[in-house]
């Protein structure tokens, strides 16, 4: 049984880790996948900590991971993670029998398993625990109490440091559609003779406290009565077959689609994506400000891809003299597919990503020869 006991501690501890250290990767993503279940469970109170709880989930994952494996506190590290994946295996189990949630973002959005596939694991998992935590007592650390502290010490900080540090930056790997090197124009197809899923983007206002939803064709931007609350781009007919990018659509403040436009340039294009306006990291604002400055005078094609409001956008791009740059709608889902930093630069070169920059990384200047684009980027 001492054994046995030892090769599942090894097995779950393993899995915890790993689990955490691929969701530690992009911890936005999981905060994302949490105001999804939020949304459905209809607990929209706990929204606003999403990022919160998600940072902390993953860390005590990978903290877990390794108590286990180590043996100190056993009781109590052994008896949290049974609460733990008692609730993974609630939250997978909903997704798979409603239907509610596509997927349930068990590794990330590195290693995309079913929600089937995931409830068998928590399942298996939570056996594997309630074994572990009825032998409890029958366990004992590996190593003494003072390097058992030290070493979870040790974990613990580079657990909420790694996040810390993807939050300031980008992913260390980019595992969704828009990474660097990926055509965003063929991400956009389906396979040959399928039928693809049709969107539209809507505008929502608010008058009087009523809201109202409006395509980009009748939308009152003219009537200043009318609040800007949102845009969202939304599904009006199911397909038989999903491209890997389902809603990037672009729109000028008239309602003209830039779409194709963006995508076919030949000249090097550089958005600057800005989901939320009010809420964008402005670090190195005055460097990139002057960056799209000089690439407009080279030739390029710069742009602004907003998810806020226009009276927002505009402010936004007065304070930091941008007005010459051209200020598109885009879809908020979208945006934090694209671009997991408020904001973040992204440059194509005829419809190709070839370079992904954090609000941190925000380079300050740029050489343009040829057609070609030359990028100089100064971490922080």
């Amino acid at each position: 049984m001492k054994y046995f006991l030892i090769l599942l501690r090894i097995l779950v501890g393993v899995l915890f880790i790993f689990s955490g250290l691929i969701k530690a990767n992009d911890p936005l993503g999981l905060s994302y996948k949490m105001t999804e279940f939020f949304e459905v469970l209809h607990m929209t109170a706990f929204i606003p900590m999403a990022l919160v709880f998600s940072i902390c989930m993953i860390a005590f994952e990978i903290i877990a991971g390794v108590a286990v494996i180590l043996g100190y506190a056993y009781e109590l590290f052994s008896f949290l993670l049974l609460l733990l994946i008692a609730l993974f295996t609630f939250l997978t189990a909903y997704a798979l029998f409603t239907g509610n949630i596509k997927e349930c973002g068990c590794f990330g959005d590195c290693i995309k398993i079913s929600n089937t596939e995931t409830f068998v694991k928590d399942v298996a998992l939570f056996i594997f625990i309630i074994i572990l935590f009825v032998y409890r007592k029958k366990v004992t650390s590996l190593f003494s109490k003072q390097w058992s502290i030290f070493l979870l010490v040790v974990v613990s900080v580079a657990s909420f440091g790694v996040q810390f540090y993807v939050l300031k930056h980008l992913p260390f790997k980019d595992c969704l559609a828009y990474k660097v090197g990926n055509n965003i124009e063929e991400k956009m197809k389906v396979p040959s003779g399928s039928i693809p899923d049709q969107f539209e983007t809507v505008m929502i206002y608010e008058k009087n406290g009523k809201q109202q939803t409006y395509t980009m064709q009748n939308y009152p931007w003219q009537d200043t009565t009318w609040k800007f609350v949102d845009s969202k781009t939304q599904l009006v007919k199911k397909g038989n077959a999903e491209p890997e990018i389902k809603g990037f659509a672009v729109n000028d403040v008239d309602g003209n689609d830039y779409t194709a436009a963006i995508l076919q340039e030949v000249a090097p294009t550089l958005i600057l994506f800005v989901k939320d306006p009010a809420t964008a990291h402005e670090d190195k604002m005055k460097e990139v400000a002057g960056l799209l400055k000089s690439a407009t005078q080279q030739g390029a094609a710069c742009y602004i891809f907003s998810s806020g409001s226009r009276e927002a956008t505009r402010a936004f791009q007065t304070k930091w003299g941008l007005e010459a740059i051209q200020m598109m709608q885009f879809d908020g889902t979208e945006s934090k597919t694209a671009m997991r930093s408020n904001p973040g630069l992204m440059v194509l070169q005829k419809g190709t990503i070839i370079g992904k920059w954090g609000y941190a990384d925000l380079p300050s200047s740029c050489t343009i020869k040829d057609s070609t684009i030359t990028i100089s980027s100064i971490s922080n």
